[in-house]
């Protein structure tokens, strides 16, 4: 049975984010029980890694890891550089600023809540975040390092020494690029944010939600929206087209980025790119793997005709868009850490002329 089939009009009209609707009375219980068969709540505590033991030592070291713009060859670009854990884990760019001013291909997902995704970058060519780390050092487009740099950098401060044995104890030469990686991703496993007002009202606060938001949760499940956008990230896993009904126009996806075919060479491929998580949305324009979208009512407009093959009218787009920014969680305060000092053998610093 449809909620919407449960949904009465009040008779007198609200405006609710500046939404001119019918005030409604749901059957909240209805509602809630089909969302929790779509979506699950991300949890308060930070969910375990595969192979990778997340503790105290190794996130300390990885939060220096993901701030210290040393790990680049430039000295410039650190991880939080495209992924400002201040501006929503991502650098709110059309495509990021690498080495020599390059500008990359694609758009800077978002980092919080990523250990949630079924695999990294929008192709889903990393499987985890210990590969994903590696990407971008090594890079030339944006941090234009090496392993055999990183690890000469990292071997050249005696206070990173220590760390990485703290870190990864009993190993004969804990300082690797390997377990850098896997240092970033235990910093980066903590990097999530529960308490939602969505997670609030699927764990049973009624009163969290308001009239508008409750609707467009019904809309975003009823139009199909879920079919894509489902799991703890709200996406962040399967495949698709971008243009299962009808591809978008050029200037939203770019020709030349044949999306996952470049990591299967498949034809079935092309085009196709990893759903894009919906939590902390809003604060994470712009959008798409393109970048060209800067407005989420836009991008919902875009989904609908491409995705799902309708055109929604303005005030089912604002619905949606009113429910999407319930997924905003609480972002988690991190401390700038105070980084180890550099060596008379520290590696100097490359120009940042481009290649």
């Amino acid at each position: 049975m449809r909620v919407s089939s449960m949904i009465r009009l009040l008779g007198t009209t609200a405006m609710i984010a500046g939404i001119s609707t019918a005030a409604f009375a749901t059957d909240i219980a209805s509602l809630r029980e089909m969302a929790n068969e779509n979506f699950d709540v991300i949890p308060s505590m930070v969910p375990a890694v595969r192979d990778n033991a997340v503790t105290r030592d190794k996130v300390e070291l990885g939060k220096m890891l993901f701030f210290d713009p040393r790990l680049s060859s430039s000295a410039l670009i650190s991880c939080n550089t495209c992924h400002n854990l201040g501006m929503g884990g991502d650098d709110n760019l059309e495509v990021s600023i690498g080495h020599g001013w390059q500008k990359g291909p694609r758009n800077a997902p978002t980092v919080l809540n990523a250990v949630f995704n079924e695999a990294q970058f929008w192709d889903g060519r990393a499987e985890d975040l210990k590969a994903q780390a590696k990407g971008p050092v090594q890079a030339g487009v944006e941090m234009a390092s090496t392993p055999e740099r990183v690890v000469e950098v990292l071997n050249s401060m005696p206070e990173y020494i220590a760390r990485f044995k703290l870190a990864f104890p009993g190993e004969a030469d804990p300082v690797s690029f390997d377990n850098m990686a896997k240092a970033i991703e235990a910093f980066e496993a903590t990097l999530i944010t529960p308490a939602s007002r969505f997670d609030q009202f699927l764990e049973g606060n009624d009163a969290v939600m308001t009239e508008t938001e409750l609707a467009g949760l019904e809309k975003f499940i009823d139009a199909g929206c879920v079919s894509c956008h489902n799991g703890v990230n709200i996406g962040g896993s399967g495949y698709y087209p971008f243009g299962v009904m009808e591809q978008p126009g050029a200037e939203i996806l770019p020709p030349d980025d044949r999306g996952r075919f470049a990591v299967t060479q498949t034809a079935d491929d092309e085009y196709v790119f990893r759903a894009g998580p919906l939590r902390n949305i809003e604060l994470t324009a712009p959008y798409f793997h393109s970048g060209k979208v800067w407005s989420l009512e836009q991008a919902v407009a875009v989904m609908s005709s491409s995705q799902l093959g309708t055109e929604m009218d303005d005030a089912d787009i604002k619905l949606i868009t009113a429910f999407l920014r319930t997924l905003t969680g609480e972002t988690p305060r991190v401390e700038y850490p105070i980084l180890p000092v550099e060596t008379a053998t520290t590696p100097r610093p490359v120009s940042m002329t481009a290649p």
